[in-house]
């Protein structure tokens, strides 16, 4: 079984760890010599947030809708921050007041329907108003996430094709081009995951196609490490990933990275090696629940059916100072089930894997 991590990543992540928590108390202005470039900021630790970010769509109407929605999380967790939401929710009614320039990036066929979540949208903003000048904070938080949750059909609904082609040299291996989600069945209790075909079609169709073949059925966790990682995917026997009977030969995924502002992934190349230090993957490890390929420590192209669950508590890693991202392909993040998947430990088992939706955006490989 090949390792997740060598001993000096591991290393190196905790010595990032000892970093962020001594800048939080060092003199300003210094920072270490090996990540003075790197930028800071708070890291969205949002699966869900970081998914609707990851949409290939350029409606900015709509993405000051979901940014104000999001900012309302922060203030919560702050006392006295009432006028700061009464501001996120008057930013959002504002843009709500004008649905034309929302709905332009909505294809025709869908623009109905659009209206009735825009006018759904604007009802449940007007009635958070009322909520904060009520400072119910409970009922604030339930309502955000039912409107986020619109918010993510109304931007689902703008996406009108797929954005990029993939190298013709993966045609050979399942893409998943869309999205789809995964109901993980284990001994503890229940977890959903949404997998992302727009930043990562080759290692979210593999998992897709694994998944709908019943590999994870019957699979224990084989590695784990509290508040760091929690991996399976190793079938019995000799075998360290799948091997495809049409074939007989071993499925190995290349690296898949999609960089902010990119076009489309970078493959088989870590950003590190390819000079890319401060580049931010689209998919980060920002989230408790990160779903990534594992592969061995020395093969970057080597990765097959192990993946992880990434666990490092978000409030720890800040923006840009992750030494995992764009060493490993993040392809989606855990959504439901995440006091089960804390609970979970090397030796608990897989009961059955299933996908609930979106296995229509599964292409699978081209007959050689």
């Amino acid at each position: 079984m090949y390792n997740l991590l060598n001993s000096w990543l591991k290393n190196s992540l905790k010595a990032i760890l000892l970093i962020t928590i001594f800048l939080g108390i060092s003199t300003a202005g210094w920072t270490p010599a090996s990540s003075a470039a790197l930028p800071s900021g708070n890291a969205i630790t949002d699966g869900r947030a970081l998914l609707r970010y990851a949409l290939p769509i350029n409606n900015q109407p709509v993405r000051k809708i979901q940014a104000s929605l999001e900012d309302i999380s922060n203030q919560l967790r702050a006392n006295r921050r009432w006028g700061a939401i009464s501001r996120d929710l008057s930013n959002a009614s504002r843009v709500l007041d004008k649905p034309s320039q929302i709905l332009a990036s909505v294809l025709k066929e869908r623009q109905p329907q659009a209206e009735a979540w825009i006018a759904e949208l604007k009802a449940g903003v007007n009635a958070m108003q009322e909520l904060a000048k009520a400072k119910d904070k409970e009922k604030i938080r339930e309502e955000r996430t039912r409107l986020l949750d619109i918010v993510t059909l109304l931007e689902q609904a703008m996406v009108k094709e797929f954005p990029f082609e993939v190298p013709a040299e993966y045609s050979n291996l399942p893409q998943l081009k869309g999205r789809a989600t995964v109901a993980i069945k284990t001994n503890k209790g229940d977890l959903t995951v949404v997998v992302d075909g727009y930043s990562a079609p080759v290692t979210a169709g593999n998992f897709v196609d694994l998944v709908q073949r019943g590999f994870y059925n019957g699979l224990e966790f084989t590695r784990s490490e509290e508040s760091y990682f929690l991996q399976t995917g190793d079938p019995p026997g000799k075998e360290v990933g799948f091997v495809d009977p049409d074939t007989g030969k071993y499925r190995a995924i290349p690296l898949e990275v999609l960089v902010e502002g990119d076009k489309k992934p970078t493959y088989g190349i870590t950003l590190e090696d390819a000079g890319r230090y401060i580049d931010m993957p689209v998919l980060p490890f920002s989230s408790f629940g990160a779903v990534v390929m594992a592969r061995p420590e020395n093969e970057v192209n080597g990765g097959s059916s192990q993946f992880f669950f990434f666990l490092f508590e978000p409030e720890l890693t800040p923006a840009g100072r992750n030494l995992l991202d764009g060493r490993y392909s993040v392809f989606g993040y855990l959504t439901e089930g995440q006091e089960i998947l804390d609970k979970l430990k090397a030796g608990d088992k897989i009961e059955s894997a299933t996908v609930i939706q979106g296995i229509e955006n599964l292409v699978e490989p081209q007959a050689a």
